[in-house]
């Protein structure tokens, strides 16, 4: 490590080797970081302590998701003879009010908690703005040569014609609901939309999803599509492929037109729910004047080590527009911290990451898909993989799902995998590993796994590249 941090120790001017601005898991992963290489730091924050994750986002969203996943499953028990279940959401509010114990105890052990546990870690509450020598916030000037920006998004509105009267949720409003409407539009087919979809129509709301494309666009079609079928069959109206026209209140709630094939359509609810994206928290930070670039969107430009085009100015997390998931932002910021104090040597590297969307089943990936492969000049090979040859599926008489694997054709490298199943969030590991280690489908299909696991679905996909696995015995291969 330089010596950066000795000569800068925090004096009396309030000067600090390292100032981060954002007080969520961005932030905090940059201070933790830095106060661990004994650098005097300056976490500022604005509003409520922990960011996205903990306070609307993952944490929230998951408790509810959990719960109505439980009651789904304990109508679902028929599927085994002899066996019968009911189950319901009798108080929504009882739900909720746990839902934010959680979240409450969560933001106080893993933020608010820790702050004593770093000396030299000082916290200012305060709206910040880049300022000639540091930051300024709350009424102060904290001096710093190096600076990390990691101040997160927000939810934001689509522009439809008409969506700013009709008093519309986003997620986090969403998640926040005391008492439930009896219908819902989910305007999205991302992954937030296709989370609360499913959760409120576990509810007893009647939902209906709309989105332009296709369902998870980013995931493969495949897994795009099965995913579609499974929500239709829980009783959501599904549609995709349509242009939005306006939206309007109406004496019961809403009415959203939309165009498909030509066609005018309109979709009544009593409330809608809009997860179309999300809006970088920049205003007031004063980027321009401080000649730090951003996109279109308003996103924070970085390069691989996490440098803004302001000298000295680092960006983390969401508010870079990558990779939106609370373990990247604690990532890269853990990266920007040791880059501005150390020398810029480290690279980000999301090659091996992986996303899991917490529908059920279960979207999980990693690495490349098909069409990514292809435009990266691979010869690709695949194999799709459905869950009814999967032991584990089998057993638990639930086989929606499928696995798909992408290869490169000469090195039989594995290139991406991509699983819909309901345990597939715990089994994508595996395959991040495989990707990060550079195995090849030969690795991966003579690998031992355990027998009846969702995981062992992996080595089967593998074997199917080369061989039909219907031929095979139990651990066969």
């Amino acid at each position: 490590m330089s010596d950066c941090c000795a000569t800068g120790a925090k004096n009396g001017n309030d000067h600090y080797d390292l100032v981060v601005v954002g007080a969520g898991s961005a932030g905090f992963s940059a201070a933790i970081t830095a106060a661990e290489q004994g650098a005097q730091v300056a976490l500022v924050g604005h509003g409520t302590m922990g960011g996205t994750c903990v306070n609307v986002g993952c944490v929230p969203s998951k408790a509810l998701i959990r719960a109505t996943e439980a009651v789904h499953h304990a109508k679902a028990a028929s599927r085994f003879a002899g066996v019968e279940g009911t189950a319901r959401v009798a108080d929504w509010q009882a739900l909720v009010a746990q839902k934010d114990d959680l979240v409450t105890s969560l933001r106080q052990a893993k933020y608010a908690d820790l702050l004593p546990a770093y000396n030299n870690v000082a916290y200012h509450e305060g709206q910040a703005r880049l300022v000639d020598g540091g930051v300024e916030a709350g009424g102060k000037r904290l001096a710093s040569d190096r600076i990390i920006i990691a101040t997160g998004t927000r939810p934001a509105l689509p522009a439809i014609p008409g969506m700013a009267d009709v008093s519309a949720l986003d997620s986090t409003a969403a998640l926040s609901l005391t008492e439930l409407p009896r219908s819902m539009i989910v305007v999205g087919g991302g992954y937030i939309g296709a989370e609360l979809a499913q959760t409120f129509v576990r509810s007893r709301i009647e939902v209906t999803l709309v989105f332009r494309s296709r369902l998870l666009p980013e995931a493969e079609p495949e897994i795009g599509t099965a995913l579609a079928g499974h929500l239709a069959n829980e009783g959501i109206t599904v549609m995709g492929g349509l242009a939005y026209d306006s939206v309007r209140r109406t004496e019961d709630g809403v009415a959203l037109t939309v165009v498909r094939d030509g066609l005018a359509q309109t979709i009544r609810a009593e409330r809608i729910l809009v997860a179309t994206g999300r809006a970088p928290n920049t205003e007031g930070l004063g980027l321009a004047e401080a000649g730090v670039a951003q996109t279109a969107t308003g996103a924070i430009v970085v390069d691989d080590r996490m440098r803004t085009s302001k000298a000295g100015v680092y960006a983390a997390g969401d508010v870079t527009g990558k990779d939106q998931f609370v373990y990247m932002a604690a990532y890269g910021a853990k990266l920007a911290a040791k880059n501005a104090l150390n020398g810029n040597s480290l690279r980000y590297d999301n090659s091996a990451m992986p996303a899991v969307v917490f529908t059920d089943p279960q979207v999980a990936s990693v690495g490349l898909t098909e069409a990514q492969a292809r435009a990266a000049g691979h010869d690709v090979r695949t194999s799709v993989l459905s869950l009814d040859n999967v032991p584990r599926a089998l057993a638990a008489r639930d086989t929606r799902g499928l696995i798909k694997l992408v290869a490169d054709r000469g090195s039989r490298k594995l290139l991406g995998a991509h699983i819909l199943a309901p345990e597939g969030a715990d089994s994508i590991q595996t395959a991040a590993m495989a990707i990060r280690g550079g195995l090849t489908i030969d690795d991966l299909a003579e690998a031992i796994f355990p027998y009846l696991t969702t995981v062992e679905g992996l080595k089967l996909a593998a074997q199917t590249f080369d061989k039909d696995v219907k031929k095979l015995s139990c651990c066969a291969g």
